[in-house]
């Protein structure tokens, strides 16, 4: 459950200077030292403080994302899919070196030749996680409740096997994480949609090109669930908007889960990647129908860039869903990467520093979109994330075709994510990933502006 200390105004907090708002407060992430503790919801501008001063006192490391060069050496998905004359914006794998301890960490599991079957670790991943949780997001987490296993797919399958019936319905969100429409199948249930409410008012300070953004739809889901459905697969913050769920919208979605009988698989692979201007609220602390009710997926692996090395895992906080996990088939949690399990325990415990980089250069590129959409394609519909390096753009008015993806690709040479893999509303949607080099999005946004350009010179435009 997460706490909430008397004295956290004052309790281990470093005092940061916002210059450019002209005033001194509170604020920070916990660096790698374990100095400082975010507060469990934004209390002042400080908090949001544009600059973020933090890293100047936590010893935030300054990560700068490798060159095409470099890049281009990788064999992951990213890197081999397209031919070189493709700027790879697609799939939600980062730009940036492996963090230095996770490095080492690997290094030297290979120096002792530490490659054979996964065995006990006596509990040192699950407390990595904890440690880590309670650092950055005030969870007090038994490390007793966290059990690993490949990734959070099947984390997914497994616990949404544990708690539906087949042909049970199970509630998503779109527009949502692709995958979503096929893991539920997979466990034996039944998608049902109930779409993001889209909202006209913008966040506080926000400098967003578009005037529209997403909420939950508390009433879509309620009435999924009075019709039958028996479950809801949540992802927070959300995939591919960046959005970072409020506690009181967690809460409202527990009481409606807990009033119709279901549950809850909810997945923050995300979570670690909050900006610093948004506070991440894990679903399993905001009521006691949350723990009694719901399992979480969580990973370093998109935070630290180690998908490839398969380790995720189960969270519970109840005995009800701990003994659900506990009676997974060892198979699961075996299937682990032992390299995987190796890299997470490092990230999680010795990570902080460097996240706390990757976090600044991608707020930074989230600002830089802004300016360079706002100066090149200004027609283009787009909402700064507060979580992860994705982003959501509305292409529609480029007159790219239900999804613009493709023509981005032809004309562009610019890779990106299909908006209508993510639903019917990512209709004349792409998503972008800014987790890259300046240099590399300001190019992609170049060319894509150049098609567009070209595209409106045929038709006379």
């Amino acid at each position: 459950m997460a706490r909430r200390r008397k004295d956290d105004r004052i309790h281990r907090l470093r005092v940061v200077g916002c210059l450019d708002k002209g005033f001194v407060g509170t604020a920070g992430r916990a660096s790698a030292a374990g100095m400082g503790r975010p507060p469990a919801e934004p209390r002042s501008p400080v908090i949001a403080c544009r600059f973020h001063l933090r890293g100047m006192l936590s010893g935030m490391d300054r990560v700068v994302a490798q060159q095409l060069e470099q890049l281009r050496t990788r064999t992951s998905e990213k890197w081999t899919a397209y031919p070189p004359d493709v700027l790879p914006l697609f799939v939600a794998e980062s730009d940036f070196p492996l963090a230095a301890p996770v490095a080492s960490a690997l290094h030297a599991a290979i120096d002792r030749s530490d490659t054979g079957y996964i065995g006990h670790d006596h509990g040192a991943a699950a407390s990595a996680f904890t440690r880590f949780a309670d650092r950055h997001w005030r969870w007090d987490l038994d490390p007793a409740r966290v059990r690993s296993t490949t990734d959070v797919s099947v984390v997914i399958v497994e616990a949404l096997r544990r708690l539906i019936e087949p042909g049970d319905g199970v509630v998503i969100m779109p527009p949502v994480y692709p995958p979503f429409f096929e893991l539920i199948p997979e466990a034996g249930g039944r998608v049902v949609e109930a779409p993001l409410k889209r909202t006209a008012e913008a966040s506080t300070g926000s400098t967003d090109t578009g005037d529209v953004g997403y909420e939950i739809d508390l009433d879509a889901v309620e009435a999924a669930l009075a019709a039958g459905a028996r479950a809801v697969l949540l992802c927070s913050p959300h995939n591919p908007l960046g959005l970072v769920h409020s506690r009181e919208t967690l809460a409202a979605l527990s009481e409606i889960v807990e009033r119709h009988g279901a549950t809850v698989v909810s997945d923050e692979i995300h979570a670690p990647l909050t900006h610093t201007d948004a506070v991440f609220v894990p679903y399993l602390t905001v009521s006691d129908a949350a723990r009694e009710h719901a399992i979480a997926a969580h990973s370093a692996s998109k935070a630290f860039n180690l998908a490839g090395l398969k380790c995720a895992m189960f969270v519970t906080a109840s005995d009800r869903m701990s003994a659900l996990v506990r009676g997974l088939p060892p198979e699961v949690e075996e299937r682990t990467s032992l390299f995987g399990r190796i890299a997470s325990t490092a990230a999680f415990d010795h990570g902080d520093a460097w996240l706390d980089g990757v976090i600044a250069a991608i707020e930074r590129n989230r600002r830089l979109l802004t300016t360079l959409l706002a100066e090149r394609m200004p027609s283009v519909g787009y909402r700064e994330p507060r979580a992860s390096y994705l982003t959501w753009l509305d292409l529609s008015s480029l007159g790219w075709g239900d999804d613009p993806s493709v023509v981005a690709l032809q004309r562009a040479k610019v890779a990106l994510n299909s908006g209508p893999t993510f639903g019917r509303e990512g209709t004349g949607f792409v998503r972008l990933n800014i987790g890259c080099s300046v240099d590399v999005l300001t190019e992609a946004v170049d060319r894509l502006a150049r098609a567009a350009a070209g595209a409106s010179a045929r038709s006379g435009a």
